[in-house]
């Protein structure tokens, strides 16, 4: 169950990055997704090279990866939601099966002789659709099977198992395919989806059950997107994330053709050419802590770019099998500098109840990115040549981290994103929940020449408002009395205001204590619910008569 953009978060104060494989459970899960890595690193090789042998176009080839980056485009999002609102073990046993039968439709189709290019695309698009249904909860899932000071070595472990498998899976899936067949590798990979089922169906989830009221998918897909949308922070990342992967797709793109046309390799000699990627990426997980405790996330992301540069460079211009080996291990360890800094300050930057369909936002900005770039570098290939492609990829690394001058990281603290647990809900006068929006109301008297300062503090917590649920909000002044002050915000509903009310951090409690040491202790702010108007029966609707 291979995810491309597995994260590392660094050491924590227990010292050991290996600690999590202490617990039974994270060992247990961890060894399973080593084991379906490994095979979908073996099916990738096979799938490239059964391209090749199908047809010698360079789009053709690099669609593969197209083909197996989409999904995550058009299914994370509504999958992340699902995982955030259903029971995450029965969800994730249906995707897993999902991708065994597809995966071995594939095995079996490949062995009868009736695979075509575009057969070939459709069975890996479905194989990668179950990719893109589990990557969401599964990436938010493990962390959770550990002590909360672990949680960074955990997310950090996913990095390193999806580098373990591309440093033997390609190296076993080229040998395999170079003594059988491309359709005895897909088999293989979908042997691979049983250690997966059977952990996940040993597996008990320990969710705590919610008083509150249940989300509806399309509502929990907003309430994703608001969130997303609403925090400057994550923002950055996303951007800066899509640049980096818009670019270093070409090199994994571009690679099957380097080793046909220019090394003039076999299947074998392509995936011991990965096997080298996976090798350095090991290297980069080592050097990782002493990585992180020098540089700012940033510079991170800089290093990484720069390292596949150089590689995109080598494979342009270089055609000696040794060097460009050499050239792949140094990309690797790019590779996993680049994605642990951009993963962990994601997935690290997020609030619980939005874990799963937050970070599905991730991954169709990093899938997507991917796979635009994947057909995007194959089409400049196809019409000006490789090596002039890969010298624009390789320019396009270099200069991506210029972004950071304007959108850069930040890092918060995780405990900023504990539940801040002492909201009440408001009260209702009515027998029931009322149906349509609801405008929230808070009325401000600040204290004497802090107006400005009132207003600003209010600017900038509206994004904690969109962040739990507003749809829309607005500040007021009064013209008259300039200390007086309103802000208003809409919610989608009743049930989805008390939703907000349980999404409020310890971050967010804290910019609304700041606004309320700016107000006048003689005015405490009063807060008001205003409810969509219910026609009663036999009313028109017209309105009265002048």
């Amino acid at each position: 169950m291979r995810s491309d953009a597995a994260g590392n978060a660094g050491v924590s104060p227990t010292g050991s990055a290996w600690a999590p494989l202490r617990h039974r459970l994270f060992a247990a899960m961890w060894s399973a997704q080593f084991v379906s890595n490994v095979g979908s690193w073996m099916q990738t090789v096979a799938a490239q090279w059964l391209m090749l042998t199908l047809t010698s176009s360079a789009v053709y080839v690099t669609l593969v990866q197209t083909a197996a980056s989409l999904p995550i485009v058009l299914f994370a999002v509504l999958a992340g939601t699902i995982g955030d609102l259903v029971d995450r073990r029965r969800f994730l046993l249906i995707t897993e099966a999902i991708m065994l039968v597809a995966a071995a439709a594939l095995g079996m189709l490949a062995i009868a002789g009736l695979v075509t290019p575009w057969v070939l695309l459709a069975l890996v698009f479905a194989v990668g659709t179950g990719q893109a249904l589990t990557s969401p909860t599964w990436q938010t899932l493990q962390p959770e099977l550990v002590a909360p000071v672990e949680r960074p070595q955990a997310i950090s472990l996913g990095a390193v198992n999806q580098n373990l498998a591309r440093a033997v899976g390609p190296a076993i899936g080229g040998l395999l395919l170079a003594a059988t067949s491309a359709g005895t590798v897909f088999l293989a990979n979908a042997a691979t989806f049983l250690a997966v089922l059977a952990v996940i169906w040993w597996w008990r989830s320990t969710r705590p059950p919610n008083a509150l009221p249940r989300e509806h998918v399309g509502e929990a897909v907003r309430a994703g997107g608001r969130y997303v949308a609403a925090s400057p922070v994550l923002r950055a990342i996303l951007l800066r994330a899509g640049l980096f992967t818009l670019f270093a797709s070409s090199v994994w793109a571009l690679l099957p053709l380097t080793a046909h046309s220019r090394l003039h390799l076999g299947s074998g000699g392509y995936g011991l050419l990965l096997g080298c990627v996976g090798v350095g990426a090991l290297g980069g997980a080592a050097v990782l802590p002493r990585l992180r405790a020098r540089l700012k996330p940033g510079a991170q992301l800089t290093v990484g770019s720069a390292g596949l540069a150089g590689v995109a460079l080598i494979q342009a211009l270089v055609h000696v099998t040794a060097v460009v080996a050499v050239a792949l291990a140094v990309g690797g360890l790019a590779w996993i500098v680049a994605l642990s800094t951009l993963n962990s300050l994601y997935q690290l930057s997020l609030p619980q109840w939005v874990k799963a369909r937050g970070m599905s936002f991730y991954l169709v900005v990093f899938q997507g990115g991917s796979a635009v770039g994947s057909v995007a570098f194959g089409l400049t290939a196809q019409h000006i040549g490789l090596s002039p492609a890969l010298v624009v990829a390789a320019a396009g690394l270099v200069l991506g981290p210029l972004a950071g001058l304007r959108y850069r990281f930040q890092t918060i603290p995780p405990e900023e994103f504990r539940p801040a647990g002492d909201w009440p809900a408001p009260s209702l006068a009515a027998d029931g929940p009322p149906g349509g929006p609801v405008m929230v109301s808070v009325e401000y008297r600040a204290l004497p020449e802090r107006e400005d300062d009132l207003l600003a503090a209010l600017q900038d917590a509206r994004f904690s408002r969109r962040r739990t649920g507003a749809s829309s909000w607005r500040a007021w002044q009064d013209s008259g009395e300039p200390s007086r002050v309103l802000e208003q915000f809409v919610v989608a509903s009743w049930d989805e205001h008390l939703l907000q009310h349980a999404r409020v951090t310890d971050r967010d409690q804290h910019r609304y204590d700041a606004i309320r040491a700016m107000t006048d202790p003689a005015h405490p702010a009063t807060v008001t619910h205003w409810l969509t108007p219910v026609r009663r029966a036999g009313s028109s609707g017209s309105p009265p008569a002048a």
